[in-house]
This record gives C-alpha cells, structure tokens and sequence, in this order.
C-alpha cells in the first residue's frame, strides 16, 4: 500500500514535535546544576519544585485532553510548542526560588500538554499507515534529549549564560512549531479512520473502553515507574552497590538509555508481525528478566548487559499502549490517551521517589524487585491491547 503524501508530511511533522519536546526536556535537565546555584537553593527545595514541575505537567495533561478533541489537533498541538518553547526560556532567568517555580508552573504545563497532544496526533497520523510507527516517534523523543546533552555539553563549556542559551532552544521550539502546524492532519484526513464509525458504536461498548482505558492506564503507571527507576537508579546502584567509579556507573545509564532509543526504533517492525500484546508481554518480560540480573548479579559487564535487557524491554510497550487509548473512541481520542499519559506519567515520578523511601529500610539492589514484579504485572495483564471479536449472528433455523 502507498502512503499517500499527505500522511507522510503529518509523520514528519509529528518527528518534529516529539524532537523538539525532548529537545527542550534535555536542556533543561542539562541546566539544572547552573540554576540551582543561580537561584541559591538547596537540592531540597529543588526536589520540591521537581514536583511542583511534575504536578503543572499533569495539569496540562488534564487539560490538553479534551482541548484537542474540542479545537483540533492543527490547533492545538503548535500550540502546545509555543507555549513549551516560550516557556522553557523562564527558567534561565529565574533569581529566587519562587520565581523559579513560577517559571516551572508554566513549563509543566507547556511540557504536558504537547505530551497528549503530539501522542494524540501520532494516533491519527499511524491511522493513515497499513503498518505501526507510534514507537520510532518515542524515539525521536530520545534523539531530541541526545541532541540537547551534546549541545548543552557545548555551551556550558563555552560559558554560555544559561538564560541565553534556554532562550535559543525556545526560539528553536517556537520555529520549529510554526513550520510543522500546517502539515498536521484531523482526524477526518486519515483514510483509516473512515472504516471506524464512532456513531454507530453501542453504549456498552463505550462503557467497555472506559474501563479498558484504565487498565491502559494502569500498565502505563507500571512500565513508565519502571523506566523511572532506571533514569534516577541505574548509575547508583553501580556506583554504590558494585562499588565501581563514577564514569563506571554512568555507563549503566547509558546501556538503558541507548538499548530504549534502538528497540523503539525496531518495535514497529515487531510490532506490525507480532501484535501490540505481544509486545507489551514478551517486552515486560525481558524487562523483569533484566533488572533481576542487574540487581543480582555483581559482576559490572553481567550487570550493565541487565540494564541494557531493561532498556529494551521496556523500549515497545508504552507507544502500544498510547496507541490502544487513542484508538478506543476517535470522538474523545485525547481525552482518553490523557488519562493513560497522566497515570503514566505519575508512575515517570513516583518511581525514583518510591525507591528511595525503601531504602531506608531495604538495600537498594533488593528495593528493585518492587519494578520486578510490576513488569511481571504488566506482562500477565497485557492481553488487554488485544482486540475482542465481535460476536457473529448465526442465521435462525
């Protein structure tokens, strides 16, 4: 089948935006040492407005949701990278804590929002495909925040004030979303999504997708908790556990890191052959297997080849589950897809936070079987994604 050319320009433009969002998470996260002293707090007033940046991205999750559904995703989601690339500017410039906070409102709110709806819009554009490409769009994401260490790296090394260069990647996001909105596509344009009539679905078959959006959303919770736990663990429990140097230890994140962005880039092959179950089970699976043998095993090279299982396990089953919220009712698609995004990204959050209360009680290889055992949770639960047969009529006499 030929991808007519309109789809393919919405598929680019969507790389676009899922780049520019993980551009500007990257230079941000590479900043945060200079801000921290420009602003003269303490690492914990600013595990505090880590938060507050975690609960306004939420928010605007909540509220992106039905806005794309009512406004349209042409609209909503350059929106969304405006507000994002105006936004991330606040923090280079912020003196105090408050003011610092006041700036993380705004990016938070601009960072969750354009999470549902570029999610919302890759929906609509694999619609448009005979085949799935919602993974290789999560992992421009990382490509993005890879792009943004190289050039924070750069910048900072040059001396660069931090305010001037945040200010650049929000001139960069503002660009960049301006020349891709008028390549976005509504859900009227995908060719697919004319098979599916909405009107015509039954009250209980909505009411179905309703419960099965929180199952959706309660996998998500897990696997992204488990991704979290690699982003804030993984190079400590190297360093602390096996007793191994810091750039030693940093290599563990990096065997995660770069083993997430290749399986992201695979899964859709895999997926188009396997199945989206499948994907989520066999890659939970890995998953689970990887992390006990990180955590298990205390020999470095054995270790950081767990990491790296980890990395690839959990690198297909999060996009399958975007696209299963997204495609239960094209008529609320962003309302739906920002319910499993927001518990997923709850779990993004309460990961690394949850780890390390239990180690105050537990060391800290043992405290990941807690992500053990939401892998293995999530593999037993993953039939969810598959589709149930509609019942067929049988002729009377």
């Amino acid at each position: 089948m030929t991808v007519p050319p309109r789809p393919r320009a919405a598929r680019f433009a969507t790389f676009m935006f899922f780049g520019l969002n993980g551009f500007a998470m990257g230079m941000w996260v590479v900043h945060i040492p200079n801000i921290e002293r420009a602003t003269g707090i303490s690492h914990t007033t600013l595990g505090a407005l880590l938060l507050v940046l975690g609960g306004a991205a939420f928010a605007g999750m909540q509220v992106a949701g039905p806005l794309v559904d009512r406004l349209g995703q042409r609209r909503l989601v350059p929106a969304a990278g405006i507000l994002l690339g105006l936004a991330v500017c606040g923090p280079g410039f912020a003196d105090s804590w408050w003011t610092l906070g006041l700036a993380l409102i705004g990016f938070g709110f601009g960072n969750g929002a354009i999470d549902v709806g570029m999610n919302a819009h890759a929906v609509v554009v694999e619609r448009a495909y005979p085949r799935p490409i919602m993974a290789a769009f999560h992992a421009m994401w990382s490509i993005g925040g890879a792009i943004a260490a190289v050039i924070g790296a750069a910048t900072l090394g040059a001396g660069v004030p931090t305010g001037v260069t945040l200010t650049g990647t929000g001139v960069v996001c503002v660009l960049l979303s301006l020349v891709s909105a008028r390549f976005l596509m509504e859900p009227a344009d995908a060719p697919a999504a004319v098979a599916v009539s909405d009107a015509a679905e039954p009250a209980e078959r909505r009411r179905t997708s309703g419960r099965t959006v929180w199952l959706l959303g309660l996998l998500a919770l897990a696997l992204m908790l488990s991704e979290g736990v690699a982003n804030d663990w993984a190079a400590l429990h190297m360093e602390k556990v096996l007793g191994t140097s810091s750039s030693t230890a940093a290599l563990a994140y990096g065997a995660f890191a770069v083993a997430m962005t290749t399986g992201r880039f695979l899964t859709d092959r895999v997926a188009a052959w396997a199945g989206p179950a499948a994907i989520v089970r066999y890659g939970a699976t890995l998953a689970a297997v990887g992390l006990t043998v990180a955590a298990a095993v205390p020999w470095v090279p054995v270790s950081l080849v767990g990491w790296a299982l980890f990395g690839l396990g959990l690198s297909g089953g999060v996009p399958q589950l975007f696209t299963a919220a997204g495609n239960l009712d094209t008529r609320a698609s962003g309302a739906l897809m920002a319910r499993v995004v927001g518990l997923g990204y709850v779990g993004l959050l309460a990961g690394p936070a949850l780890i390390g209360g239990l180690t105050h009680w537990l060391p800290l290889n043992v405290t990941f079987a807690v992500p053990v055992v939401l892998c293995v949770l999530a593999a037993l639960f993953a039939g969810v994604l598959s589709p149930k047969p509609e019942p067929v009529e049988q002729p009377v006499g």
